[in-house]
């Protein structure tokens, strides 16, 4: 390990001679152990390529015969890639002698990382022209793509590398390619700000599509905030008056929310509503009948100027309308949307307004899940805010008594969301018609297991009303978490509600502290409404183990689960019962293990022990317990011999 460790320090850091002096009188076989090993995700020679040592990469791979096309993790711009090549990571670091040097020793131009990243896409990225001429004459390919559909060419608009556009585009690039999501280099240019880019795709034939969100690149740049192109595609012959029209509302709501200049954003929309009433005949009215928002204190929109300079005094009512705006023209869906109402809404958090916070949060809540599919990172988003805040309301806000502010019903209304997401998550995987990859169902499986994490921090903030609540509250409360229960829901490895409660790892979730984990209001909670306490995750483990595992553990939390049925001497896959896993506290310190062990315990310890056929000769409840107490790989059944097993102390 030290070697190792030494090994990569010194590559990392350009230490010629230190390689030399500890790879030179090596055999063969240590040598290819030691600059083939991975510390921090990383090999040797892909910290030398990264860090843009030369003489290094040519000692490894030359004198050590390192493997060229070996992958790992590097960090580029704060970002960590996964399954980067050496190539890669010389490319994205800008060191072109060391990219000349891999590609002449055969490193492949085209290999890509975990994302589908090319070595060319990623000198795109930080604008490195040189790298990327070399590499285009070393027939890399300029239309291979990321997995979000990104080309060399769109990435280069986004980063506004006016340079490498304009090679790319001599090249004949894809101009008017499309990503996974619809959008096309032009839109990442328009939102980029890049004017004279923009022109130039429009000189080399780019057309102005909408994405899948129906934004073209005029609303994009609009989004952004970039009066300038706006102006410009403004005038385009091919842009329809309604698409000037809202994007020039856009661009006022952007004005308010990312500029705070209500003057400017009134300009614009009252140029829209001139060019709305076509010289009065109101050729392109607002849609009528809309509903008042409570959220938005039932603010409806301005259906002219004279209303327009009214609202200007007031604003608030200017903040209304830039939500309004953003909802009508991009809809439920669009991430702004959402992103917008949740930062208003913190923005009244901040000045001690909790009650309009809450509001307009629950408003954009209710969007998100009535748009998105289950579990999508921006609603888990929002769950995790209100947790932040609910948590702050408890603990530090010093507006008035500790709990005046965060109301049960408030509170409760989150959870049952919540509670419903889980329930839409399960449901939505048994449903689903597509087979999941591995990739989907990883993604799939962390997203509700982050979910079920942020659940578990409102059921904890909720136990901290407990003394407030009244028995009609308490018995509310009580059947949605029977219900989530019921719901048996499964995050990573397999790991239920209980099992996460019972780690410190739990407490880690979102930037700031919410509830400290493990947590035992939370276990007696759970296990109140009939939390399984001998369910086992994917490694074995009931709840038990993991509460062992902690350092320093729960005293009080492993001894309510002992107390509530769970077995002390159940076993998991590598044959360990939880008192094994304690760390400098013996298990009779915690609870008399001999009260706890009963004689089907013991019988079933036996019968695991000596492979005694069981399956169809007991009941289904018998089976389970005698699979408890059964290690699940042989190497580990001596462990199970009496023994072995933490006996009373004597006295």
């Amino acid at each position: 390990m030290e070697y190792r460790i030494t090994v990569y320090n010194a590559a990392r850091d350009g230490k010629l001679g230190r390689l030399r002096v500890f790879l030179d009188q090596r055999s063969k076989d240590d040598v290819s152990m030691l600059i083939h090993a991975k510390t921090n995700g990383a090999t040797p020679l892909i910290m030398a390529g990264r860090n843009g040592h030369l003489e290094v990469v040519k000692y490894l791979v030359e004198h050590c015969k390192a493997e060229i096309e070996q992958v790992g993790s590097v960090t580029i711009d704060g970002e960590t890639i996964e399954g980067a090549p050496p190539l890669w990571c010389a490319a994205a670091a800008g060191h072109l002698n060391i990219v000349k040097y891999l590609v002449e020793h055969g490193a492949n131009v085209n290999k890509t990382t975990y994302t589908n990243s090319t070595p060319l896409r990623a000198a795109c990225f930080d604008g490195h022209f040189t790298i990327v001429k070399y590499l285009v004459e070393q027939k890399a390919d300029i239309e291979i793509a990321n997995r979000h559909g990104h080309t060399c060419l769109m990435i280069s608009c986004y980063k506004k590398h006016l340079p490498i556009v304009e090679y790319l585009l001599d090249l004949k690039a894809q101009v008017n390619r499309k990503s996974v999501k619809g959008n096309t280099a032009l839109h990442d240019c328009a939102e980029s700000g890049s004017l004279e880019i923009v022109k130039l795709l429009l000189k080399h034939g780019a057309v102005m599509v909408k994405d899948h969100y129906n934004m073209t690149p005029l609303m994009a740049a609009a989004v952004a905030g970039y009066y300038t192109i706006v102006e410009f595609l403004i005038e385009r012959p091919e842009c329809m008056q309604i698409e000037k029209i809202e994007s020039l509302e856009l661009l006022g709501a952007t004005y308010i929310d990312r500029k705070r200049d209500n003057l400017a954003a009134l300009h614009v929309w009252q140029r829209a509503m001139i060019m709305r009433h076509d010289h009065g005949r109101n050729t392109y009215p607002k849609p009528v009948n809309v509903k008042p928002v409570e959220a938005y204190e039932n603010a409806v929109e301005a259906r002219s100027c004279n209303t327009l300079d009214e609202l200007v005094s007031d604003p608030d009512e200017m903040r209304m309308q830039a939500l309004l705006v953003r909802e009508r023209i991009l809809g439920p869906a669009h991430p702004d949307t959402s992103y917008y109402i949740r930062y208003r809404g913190a923005l009244y958090a901040d000045m001690g307004n909790f009650d309009r916070c809450i509001s307009l949060w629950m408003y954009a809540l209710e969007m998100q899940q009535s748009a998105l599919e289950p579990v999508s990172p921006m609603t888990q988003s929002s769950f995790l805010s209100f947790a932040e805040l609910f948590s702050f309301m408890t603990t530090e806000w010093r507006g008035g008594d500790l709990f005046s502010c965060l109301k049960f019903e408030n509170l409760m209304a989150v959870l049952q969301r919540a509670v419903e997401e889980v329930q839409r998550a399960i449901a939505f995987t048994k449903s689903s018609k597509t087979p999941l990859t591995s990739d989907t169902e990883a993604k799939s499986l962390s997203n509700l297991n982050r979910l079920m994490v942020i659940v578990l921090h409102l059921l904890c903030l909720m136990t901290r009303l407990e003394v407030l609540l009244s028995v009609v509250d308490k018995l509310e409360f009580r059947k949605v978490v029977y219900r989530l229960v019921r719901m048996c829901p499964l995050g990573m490895k397999k790991t239920t509600l209980l099992h996460l409660a019972c780690t410190r790892h739990t407490t880690d979730v979102g930037r700031y502290p919410i509830c400290k984990f493990p947590s035992l209001d939370v276990v007696n909670l759970l296990i109140e409404v009939g939390a399984d306490v001998n369910a086992q995750d994917q490694d074995g483990c009931t709840a038990l183990h993991i509460a062992a595992k902690d350092v320093p553990c729960d005293r009080q939390v492993m001894k309510t689960l002992i107390e509530n049925g769970s077995h002390i001497d159940a076993c998991n896959n590598r044959g360990e019962v939880a008192a094994q896993l304690l760390h400098m506290v013996p298990i009779h310190d915690i609870v008399p293990p001999l009260r706890f062990t009963s004689l089907q315990c013991l019988a079933s310890r036996q019968i695991a022990k000596h492979g005694v056929p069981y399956k169809g000769v007991v009941g289904p409840e018998l089976e389970r317990t005698i699979e408890l107490h059964q290690s699940k790989i042989d190497t580990f059944k001596a462990k199970m011999d009496e023994n072995s097993w933490p006996r009373e102390p004597e006295k």
